[in-house]
C-alpha cells in the first residue's frame, strides 16, 4: 500500500503538516498552491476588518506567504511569524529576508496548546492575531489554546481573524463535509469545526465578541473576533 502522505511536509509524529506539496525556491522560500490561489482574497478580507496599523502576531504561519503579501500593501503593519515546525519557520525567515525585513519579524516558536506562549507573552499586548487554516488540521486543543491566548494577549479592541472552512449550526457545505471526513480519516482529532457550536463558545469564554464574517471563495470564511 502506498503512503498517500509520502510527499507532504511532516510533523515529528509523522502526520502531514500540509495536505499539498509546497514548492521550494533557491532562497529558501516555500510556496503553497492553495495560498497562491487565495492570498488576494485573504488580504482583502484582512484589510477590510483588521487593524491597518500596529503589530500583528500570526499563528501557524506556514510558508509565510500571507504575512509577506498582506504587509506589501499594509505598510504601517509590523507582522510577527510563529510556528511549531522548523521547516515552516525556515520558509518564514526566508520570506522575511526577501520581502520586508524591517516589518516582518520572527518566527517565534509557539504552540497554542501551551498555557504560556513564550516570547509572544512578553511582546504583548498585540493589536491583532491572524490564523489561517490551522484549527481544522490540528487537535481541538489548539483552537482552545488559540482563543485563550487571544483573550490574554490582545489589547482592548484588538482583533483575531481566522480563515478556513466551517460548518454553521450543524449545517455544512458538501465540499467541506467531504474535506472534513478526509481529515478525520487521516487523524481522528482533525476536522472542520462548527463556527457556532464549537468556536463561538471559545470566543465567549475568552471575552471576544464576533465582529465580522466574510464569505470567501471555495466555501471558506474569514471570521473576525474583537476583544472588549
Amino acid at each position: 500500500m502506498t503512503d498517500e502522505n509520502a510527499t507532504y511536509q511532516k510533523a515529528q509524529t509523522g502526520q502531514p503538516l500540509a495536505l499539498e506539496q509546497r514548492n521550494l525556491s533557491e532562497d529558501g522560500r516555500r510556496f503553497s498552491p492553495s495560498t497562491g490561489r487565495n492570498k488576494d482574497a485573504v488580504r482583502d478580507a484582512f484589510l477590510s476588518a483588521m487593524p491597518s496599523t500596529g503589530r500583528i502576531l500570526e499563528i501557524a504561519s506556514g510558508t509565510g506567504e500571507h504575512g509577506a503579501h498582506i504587509t506589501a500593501t499594509a505598510e504601517d503593519l509590523t507582522w510577527t511569524y510563529s510556528d511549531i515546525d522548523p521547516v515552516s519557520q525556515a520558509s518564514q525567515s526566508a520570506w522575511r529576508d526577501y520581502a520586508a525585513p524591517d516589518r516582518l519579524l520572527g518566527p517565534l516558536s509557539l504552540d497554542t496548546r501551551n498555557r504560556h506562549w513564550g516570547e509572544a507573552e512578553s511582546q504583548s499586548p498585540w493589536d491583532g492575531l491572524f490564523c489561517a487554516n490551522m484549527i481544522h488540521i490540528a487537535p481541538f486543543e489548539a483552537a482552545e489554546g488559540l482563543f485563550a491566548g487571544a483573550g490574554r494577549l490582545l489589547r482592548s479592541g484588538g482583533r483575531l481573524m481566522l480563515y478556513g472552512p466551517y460548518a454553521r449550526s450543524g449545517e455544512i457545505a458538501p465540499s467541506n463535509a467531504r474535506f472534513s471526513e478526509d481529515l478525520k480519516r487521516r487523524d481522528p482529532s482533525w476536522g472542520v469545526r462548527d463556527l457556532d457550536l464549537d468556536i463561538q463558545p471559545l470566543a465567549d469564554a475568552a471575552g471576544l465578541t464576533l465582529a465580522n464574517i466574510i464569505d470567501m471563495p471555495a466555501n471558506n470564511l474569514s471570521v473576525v473576533f474583537e476583544k472588549a
